[in-house]
């Protein structure tokens, strides 16, 4: 059986072992941060520099920061070795979307504008599980530095928050402490299944607070199964919003197969990689493939989990395509190899709905290429 990557150090190039040369990979993983990360490429940038050493990944479609976008880049930033960059956007996350009082002091408010102003000052817990995880790579990766960069520090703070607002009547946390489900909102007691990151626990369970050590890794299998839960039986397919049940919430429209839900296959992938557990729900990848094999890109829609379509298009077909590629990291054979190879091919999205299908295609770029790694 494959031990992953975390016990071996050893990545999968899924582009090489199709044939495709290692030189034009490393060419073409270059090529794609420059046209995000640069200003060379207008027509593909989503980060940006300030003249006060800072930078922000921009949500082009709704022209604002996000903590998405935020860790995302920082994410980016340190697979990619580029120090500066990952200091640049987490110095312009502190001080803007850091809330330091209130109900969600210690968390950082989900949208601001592009100057820093709070759009809302509630957090997402998938910008927060990003951060920590960053954040404790580039303490692995560069060491630690003074405040804020004290890298491991600040991550194990921000993780012991998310764990333990509440008890004390200043808030909500993040997780469900009887579940170790991550809820779509503190305030809430439903979750997104794109947000379970069972990967990233198993390493929290190694790098967090030592109290909190045996619940990241409950939460790590948690989250497997809710995972497996979460999806339908015959698609594969699961809703934006769910329930702890598993069912669909159909709240404000998102109990169907939207944009969110695309990054489930994504981690269900990486997880799979990383860490080739028993428990990884690999065959929700499969049965997404499969669903998508004769539907061409410029026809991806909004789908109910049971795969009726609607006349909705997908907002954003290329990340859709990026994510059904990295699902080949948990599955194998001709569908698979199909789904790289239409990847491959596939340039970066352009306009003004870019930032998440590119976010979405690099993290896709950078794990079929074997470079989306682990510190410890």
């Amino acid at each position: 059986m494959r031990k992953g990557a975390y016990y071996t150090n050893e990545y999968r190039n899924l582009f090489v072992e199709l044939g495709i040369d290692e030189k034009d990979v490393e060419a073409k993983v270059q090529d794609t941060w420059d046209r995000l990360f640069t200003d060379k490429y207008p027509e593909t940038q989503i980060y940006f520099e300030t003249d006060d050493d800072m930078g922000y990944m921009v949500d082009t479609g709704n022209n604002d920061v996000r903590t998405e976008g935020q860790s995302y880049g920082m994410m980016m930033a340190v697979q990619m070795d580029r120090q500066d960059v990952f200091d640049r956007i987490w110095k312009w996350s502190k001080k803007y979307m850091y809330m330091d009082e209130g109900l969600h002091k210690g968390y950082f408010a989900w949208s601001c504008q592009l100057d820093g102003t709070k759009n809302a000052h509630g957090p997402a817990p998938d910008g927060e599980e990003y951060f920590a995880m960053a954040l404790y790579f580039a303490s692995k990766r560069w060491g630690d530095r003074e405040e804020p960069f004290n890298y491991s520090e600040q991550a194990t703070k921000l993780l012991s928050d998310c764990l333990h607002k509440g008890e004390n009547n200043d808030g909500h946390p993040m997780w469900d402490p009887n579940n170790k489900l991550i809820k779509f909102i503190p305030e809430v007691d439903f979750s997104d299944p794109s947000y379970h990151l069972p990967h990233f626990y198993e390493l929290f369970a190694e790098m967090a607070a030592e109290e909190d050590r045996p619940f990241w890794k409950e939460a790590a299998k948690a989250s497997r199964d809710y995972i497996r839960l979460a999806a339908h039986d015959e698609t594969g397919l699961s809703p934006e919003y769910a329930f702890y049940d598993g069912s669909p919430n159909h709240i404000r429209g998102f109990g169907d197969f939207f944009s969110d839900s695309y990054r489930v296959v994504m981690n269900v992938g990486l997880d799979n990689e990383w860490f080739a557990d028993p428990n990884t729900p690999v065959e929700v990848n499969e049965k997404v493939q499969k669903f998508f094999k004769d539907i061409p890109v410029e026809d991806y829609r909004r789908y109910k989990i049971d795969g009726e379509p609607f006349e909705e298009k997908s907002l954003h077909p290329i990340g859709l395509l990026a994510s059904l590629a990295m699902a080949s990291l948990a599955t194998e054979g001709e569908l698979s190899d199909y789904y790289v190879k239409k990847f491959w091919e596939t340039p970066l999205r352009t306009g003004g709905r870019r930032y998440y299908d590119n976010c979405l295609y690099f993290f896709s770029l950078l794990s079929l290429a074997g470079k989306f790694r682990l510190w410890k």
